[in-house]
């Protein structure tokens, strides 16, 4: 029978110990610091060192536990390097937060195939690689884990110009689907998010054109974008027992933008 004391620790994290890749700016930033607000231990990881120990010296000033390793989702031996040093700081890894991802922004006609080969490996060579080796180690926890990786809207309602982009955001839902049915049995969960438009230097060139920037914001339900700290709370959510029971699922957090994308909105 449920009791109240049972509901005292659903959204508690204190102690666990959370790899967060792309931790120097946008999402990955917002998910290491609301990691730490919420008593955990961060592995931030970044390809960019000086926004990376940004992070650290903030997560750090706060009082709570954190390491940098400055790492390339893409380098294998970059990656396990980062799960060795995670290991060495911790001992454990609990939860992985998979959060590479760049965009080229071109019709099919006019892509490269360098530019296309370069999105994929961030974006889906890049969270295979993490989910492989670090989910792996998750895996190893007598008590499981979590594994989180960033998908998107573009995974499923696409816009011109985003055929590389959204082509690995499909992709990286589906990696997460199947690693989650063949990591169940050792109870770690594998869930994505798939957020709209969020304010981050990623959607930059869109937020300076102000048209553009109009009709992104009037195409969902809330009719504006998301802050990363919006992304930052599922993600959490996700890493903490009141999700015990979601894994293999993508967790659109979009402002219900695949609810209304596209309708019109009559005068009823």
């Amino acid at each position: 029978m449920t009791s109240i004391v049972e509901m005292k620790g659903l959204f508690d994290i204190t102690g666990k110990v959370g790899v967060v890749t792309g931790a120097g700016s946008g999402i990955g930033q917002a998910i290491a610091y609301a990691f730490a607000a919420h008593g955990g231990k961060v592995v931030a990881s970044d390809k960019n060192g000086e926004t990376l120990d940004k992070t650290v010296r903030e997560i750090r000033a706060s009082g709570n536990s954190a390491i940098g390793v400055e790492a390339d989702s893409t380098a294998v031996e970059e990656v396990r390097r980062l799960r060795e040093e995670a290991l060495g700081a911790f001992g454990r890894i609990d939860v992985l937060y998979a959060v590479p991802g760049i965009n080229v922004r071109k019709r099919i006609a006019d892509y490269g195939y360098d530019e296309f080969d370069r999105v994929v490996q961030v974006n889906l060579k890049g969270t295979f690689i993490l989910i492989k080796e670090i989910g792996g180690e998750i895996a190893k926890n007598g008590d499981g884990g979590s594994v989180v990786v960033m998908s998107s809207i573009r995974g499923s309602v696409i816009e011109q110009g985003q055929a590389a982009y959204a082509a690995t955001k499909a992709g990286v839902a589906l990696l997460a689907r199947v690693q989650a049915a063949e990591l169940a049995d050792r109870n770690v969960r594998v869930n994505a998010l798939a957020p709209g438009y969020v304010d981050t230097p990623l959607v930059a060139r869109i937020k300076n054109d102000p048209e553009w920037y109009r009709q992104s914001t009037q195409r969902n339900a809330l009719k504006r974008w998301a802050s990363p700290k919006e992304i930052a709370g599922p993600a959490i959510f996700l890493a903490s027992p009141a999700a015990s029971y979601i894994t293999g699922t993508v967790l659109y957090v979009d402002g219900g933008w695949t609810a209304v994308d596209g309708r019109y909105d009559p005068k009823l």
